[in-house]
């Protein structure tokens, strides 16, 4: 999947972790506009003015830009969650957000541009309620001014192969250095860019020519979309400026990437199966979607980056750095059935790190393929078998379409994982884990259904909206299904209705959670679509996204913010510095409501505790566990990286001294497992980490059979209501 937002929920509530930023083509949105903007000295102002005499007209704002700015303006007035009104300091907040989404890295635009942007500082307010877009397209004349200039220096730097033997570093991260003062010290901040390119390639193995081809055609493919750049593209970028200006989740969509939108509602096309965004020239994952090529391959992360495209299984890689999102995405989709291979800088590495290609199958990712999995792990404890069943939900869904007319057995999650947990019993389950790692959202009513599999009855969460109403959603389906020892296991992209479903187990202190703490996304959108029928035709103007409300648990927390803390931590590869709701600035703040009255089905403290302490005994020094922690220790050497350093002879030390700690942490781990050790990282094939959680899980798992007794009989549906009543709650 190519763009994301909020996934379906019922008529005015919608769950899921809404990226919507695949929409928003911000740092490398280089158009077709180029005005006279005065250059910091003579010398900048003569290149910037040839260039700009190779470029087309400048844009300018469209009236279906300056009404949608004016209707959007409207709709977050009386609908947004904060209330929050379009003054100056928000303002302000709009102006930063959009040179930062511009050039985040602080690349292109002079410290003196800045300091000219500033008239616009208190105006931006007044230009969006009154639908006047010209500042804003005034600004982006600038950018696109620098950003061509910047090209063409590139290219002309190709002429002349540089020293690769001289030892001096490239500041690679520059998101809070100052905006360069002058010619002078732009020049100088590109040459090191530009050489570091120009190095990553030599160190892949490209001979002299090819990389001057190479580098040639990127830089001269971001001029050639400058020239592809229309209005709405700029207008999309601002907007999304105001809405993420309120909340992470509030986003405008223009008339093409609605269309991406919906294509993503109805799982209609063919792909990989990623969300994709444009950030700082590289396409980036966003995040996978379950039961696409790249969730099931497990070799595709977050915040990778795709930095070439091949076709088939030998076709030639076609660098993609600084091509539009669209462009990308069009290279990636193809007929289901057909190969494509991506090349791909890891998260968090820095560029010219060595990559990896991944090949992928393209399919069509539908329901089937996102449906809820289970399997039967076997764990010994003090000499016999605990059976372990583990069900995987990757998302919450629902066949809509089949429920709404009426066919009997449509497929859903709950009904699925009913359907498994029967299946798990005739096997001889002992203990379940829910496993909804990596789960994102979906359809609330179906966590909220799925909830009510392991309670006798009683609220689920509860939906406070703009106006200060609160709902409180109830157990669609009184009773109990499975009352044995349960086990939710997270991680820190378990989002919303997730989240929903994991505290309410915690709260009811049914389930024990286990793993990461979660994304924290307790907030509710609703979609807009912003087209009107004006004599007889329907022009389309975009979906605007909304934030409305909040979620809360039963114990009166919102799920917003801080997410769901586990009972017991387990290590994860995911670094909640970079992943989360608490990562956004401007985030919705966490809070709480009054506590709905719920019966507590147990106490699960006691218990908790003894499996910590025997959690803790059996990874003090587990080979599995010192392989993960040293793979985590790994990336976060990786993620603390700010500069590289342009001596090949380092480059390669660098690499070859990466490739021995990779080598050594993969034979220690195979060497305790009794496997044979790889003789050279070009062995390595799999990340073995993937299994370990899991592993630990199951168990942790069985301890939590042991310590239970013997397995509780079955239960169904319709089954007396615990009689214990309680509004006491744990602390959140």
């Amino acid at each position: 999947m190519i763009t994301q937002g909020p996934n379906a929920g019922r008529s005015r509530w919608k769950t899921g972790v809404a990226v919507g930023l695949s929409a928003i083509a911000l740092a490398a949105l280089l158009g077709a506009s180029m005005t006279t903007a005065q250059a910091p000295n003579a010398a900048a102002a003569t290149t910037s003015t040839t260039a700009a005499a190779a470029t087309a007209a400048p844009l300018a704002p469209t009236s279906q830009e300056d009404y949608v700015a004016r209707r959007v303006a409207a709709i977050i007035a009386r609908e947004h969650y904060r209330r929050e009104p379009l003054d100056d300091q928000l303002s302000s907040m709009i102006l930063d957000r959009y040179l930062n989404a511009l050039d985040s890295e602080h690349s292109y635009f002079y410290a003196g541009d800045i300091a000219g942007f500033a008239r616009y500082r208190y105006r931006l307010d007044n230009a969006i309620e009154d639908g006047d877009m010209k500042p804003v397209f005034a600004i982006f004349s600038v950018y696109q001014k620098r950003a061509i200039d910047r090209m063409r220096y590139s290219i002309g730097l190709l002429a002349t192969k540089p020293d690769f033997n001289v030892d001096e570093s490239y500041h690679f991260d520059r998101a809070k250095r100052p905006w360069p003062v002058d010619k002078q010290e732009m020049d100088a901040l590109w040459r090191k860019r530009v050489k570091n390119d120009e190095l990553s390639l030599v160190l892949a193995g490209k001979k002299w020519p090819a990389v001057v081809k190479t580098l040639r055609n990127r830089y001269q493919h971001v001029i050639t979309r400058i020239d592809q750049t229309e209005p709405e593209d700029v207008f999309e970028a601002f907007m999304n400026a105001y809405t993420l200006s309120l909340d992470p989740h509030s986003n405008y969509f223009s008339p093409r990437d609605s269309e991406e939108y919906k294509i993503h509602m109805s799982l209609s096309y063919q792909g990989i199966g990623a969300s994709l965004q444009l950030h700082n020239d590289y396409v980036t994952v966003v995040n996978v979607i379950p039961g696409g090529p790249a969730a099931i391959s497990g070799k595709l992360a977050a915040n990778d980056r795709i930095t070439a495209i091949g076709q088939g299984k030998s076709g030639k890689l076609v660098d993609v750095i600084g091509w539009r999102l669209d462009d990308v995405v069009q290279k990636i989709r193809g007929p289901a059935g057909t190969q494509v291979r991506l090349q791909i800088l890891p998260a968090g590495a820095a560029p010219g790190t060595a990559q990896k290609i991944i090949t992928f199958t393209r399919n069509r990712i539908s329901l089937n393929a996102q449906a809820a999995q289970a399997k039967m792990h076997t764990v010994m404890r003090n000499g016999r078998p605990i059976k372990v069943g583990v069900i995987h939900v990757p998302s919450f869904y629902q066949d809509y379409d089949a429920n709404r007319a009426g066919v009997k057995n449509f497929r859903s999650t709950t009904r699925d994982v009913k359907r498994l947990i029967v299946s798990l019993r005739k096997q001889g389950m002992q203990v379940l884990i829910m496993d909804l790692r990596d789960n994102g959202g979906g359809y609330l009513p179906e966590a909220e259904s799925m909830v009510g599999l392991f309670i006798h009855h009683g609220p689920v969460v509860q939906l406070r909206d703009t106006t200060g109403r609160i709902e409180v959603d109830q157990d669609p389906d009184p009773g109990i299904f499975y009352r044995g020892p349960l086990i939710v296991l997270v991680n820190r992209l378990s989002a919303s209705a997730s989240e929903i479903f994991a505290g309410a187990l915690q709260d009811y202190g049914r389930a024990v959670i286990i793993g990461q703490q979660t994304y924290g996304k307790g907030t509710v959108q609703n979609a807009h679509p912003l087209s009107y029928s004006l004599f007889g035709s329907k022009p389309d103007l975009g979906q605007l996204n909304v934030t409305i409300g909040k979620y809360y648990r039963i114990t009166g927390g919102s799920t917003q913010d801080r997410g769901v803390m586990p009972d017991i931590s387990l290590p994860s590869l995911i670094d909640v510095r970079d992943v989360g709701e608490n990562t956004h600035d401007r985030a919705l703040p966490w809070d709480h409501i009054q506590p709905a009255r719920f019966t507590v089905e147990g106490d699960l403290q006691p218990v908790i505790a003894k499996l910590r302490k025997l959690h803790d005994a059996r990874t003090k020094n587990s080979p599995g566990y010192r392989y993960l922690e040293s793979d985590i220790e790994a990336l976060d050497e990786m993620r603390a990286q700010k500069s590289l350093s342009l001596s090949i002879k380092v480059r390669k030390a660098e690499q070859a001294s990466d490739d021995r700690a990779l080598l050594a942490r993969e034979n220690a781990w195979r060497l305790a497992n009794g496997k044979k050790p790889y003789k050279s990282v070009a062995d390595v094939k799999k990340d073995e980490s993937a299994g370990i959680i899991l592993t630990e899980a199951t168990q942790i798992a069985a301890d939590f059979a042991t310590l239970s007794g013997p397995p509780a009989a079955p239960a169904v549906a319709g089954g007396a209501v615990a009689q214990r009543s309680s509004t006491e709650n744990r602390s959140q």
